[in-house]
């Protein structure tokens, strides 16, 4: 059985989502490892990293594999990476296994998530690109929400708080993998002749569209890193929050607000939603430096709401503008090139804020954090904005579009 093109595009858009489940399950985590083999920020944080870290080169030597032998086989190898990971999680009895699954969770999202998103604007009609744009910006952040509310729960009222979640994570990447196994086998807009690794590239022409729309990623990724590697230890051990299930709802939040912004500014040119979204992510960013001083969970969870909001515009915004300088049969390569960039700045912002944080305390890591990575979508602005660009980068956004 092959699947229809909407169910192609839905496909697609859960893969997307179950990359990011991937990349979130630990959050909740993070602080029961810390308190079970006695480790410090700089551990935790480094579990994070060791996630962009691998996906990186793999986004480098495999970026356009899709392009060439099709989506759904690549799709299919990086669901059965996420699978092994999320296993090694659901057994892990020490700290490398827990790195080997988050090696392993790397190498699936990095296979998977290009090739899906390139498959939802093949799917998504004559509008693919805005449509795409917007669906992979709420089906990853369904993806957020669900790992922090499911873990959450799990480990506040379940047994076995350190694995459940990640055996949840597995049967649902299994049951992804098999409505992605329906895919077709080839789509119309790949590559002809044989696969070589190829460097993920810039497009030639149209460079200020991609280079702004690469920094809006890496300005959401690099704030994601902050929620995703830090905010269960925040929440607990700045705000003085001890329940791990509140805690995930207010984590969840940030996600959800992301998926309904996403949807509601699905009509924003790429360029606008890109410009407004530094203003939330200073707000979002400053509250959580408040909710650390005051010990307050109010704080906490608008920080959460304004982050999410500037996650979602500079997301989609930027993944707009990327998508919108591609060339149809370099499309993966070009969008793997914008994620190495915004992977390699998540790792750096978890690995940075991980070494202040164990030397300095977490409240000095939001101090430095924050404002640096306001800057990166500060950058993306003017880039966007540039004198002379500013119509390629307006006009591109409804041709084709984590």
């Amino acid at each position: 059985m092959t699947l229809s093109t909407r169910g192609s595009f839905w496909t697609a858009a859960a893969v997307a989502g179950l990359a990011l489940w991937a990349s979130g399950a630990p959050t909740v985590v993070y602080p029961l490892y810390a308190a079970e083999w006695r480790v410090d920020p700089a551990v935790t944080t480094a579990i994070f990293a060791i996630y962009p870290l691998v996906l990186v080169p793999v986004l480098i030597v495999f970026g356009n594999l899709s392009d060439v032998i099709g989506r759904r086989a690549v799709i299919l190898l990086g669901i059965g990476a996420l699978a092994v990971g999320s296993i090694a999680f659901g057994l892990a009895p020490d700290l490398l296994w827990v790195f080997i699954g988050r090696a392993f969770m790397g190498l699936g999202v990095g296979l998977a998530l290009s090739p899906a998103t390139a498959a939802m604007v093949e799917f998504g009609g004559p509008d693919g690109a805005r449509r795409a744009s917007s669906t992979t910006t709420a089906a990853t952040a369904t993806g957020l929400a669900l790992a922090t509310i499911v873990g959450g729960a799990l480990v506040q009222y379940a047994p076995i708080p350190l694995h459940l979640t990640f055996w949840v994570l597995t049967a649902v990447t299994l049951l992804v993998g098999a409505f992605a196994f329906a895919l077709p086998r080839h789509t119309r807009d790949e590559a002809s002749g044989p696969w070589r690794p190829r460097l993920p590239r810039m497009p030639r022409e149209e460079r200020a569209p991609f280079v702004a729309g690469t920094l809006g990623v890496s300005a959401a990724y690099a704030m994601g890193a902050i929620f995703l590697a830090l905010g269960a230890q925040v929440a607990r051990d700045l705000v003085h929050s001890d329940d791990v299930f509140v805690d995930g709802l207010v984590l969840a939040v940030s996600a959800v607000v992301i998926g309904v912004v996403a949807i509601a500014a699905r009509g924003l040119r790429p360029r606008v939603a890109v410009s407004v979204g530094p203003v939330f992510l200073a707000g979002g960013l400053g509250l959580l430096i408040v909710a650390g001083l005051a010990h307050s969970l109010p704080a906490f969870l608008g920080a959460s709401i304004a982050a999410g909001a500037g996650y979602s515009l500079m997301f989609s915004g930027g993944l707009g503008l990327v998508t919108g300088s591609a060339p149809v049969h370099e499309r993966a390569a070009v969008i793997s090139a914008a994620y190495v960039v915004a992977y390699l700045f998540q790792a750096a912002a978890a690995l940075g804020l991980g070494a202040v944080a164990t030397s300095a305390g977490l409240q000095a890591a939001l101090d430095v954090g924050a404002p640096a990575i306001v800057l990166i979508g500060v950058a993306a602005v003017v880039v966007a904005n540039l004198p002379g660009r500013r119509a390629v980068a307006t006009n591109t956004a409804a041709v084709p579009t984590a």
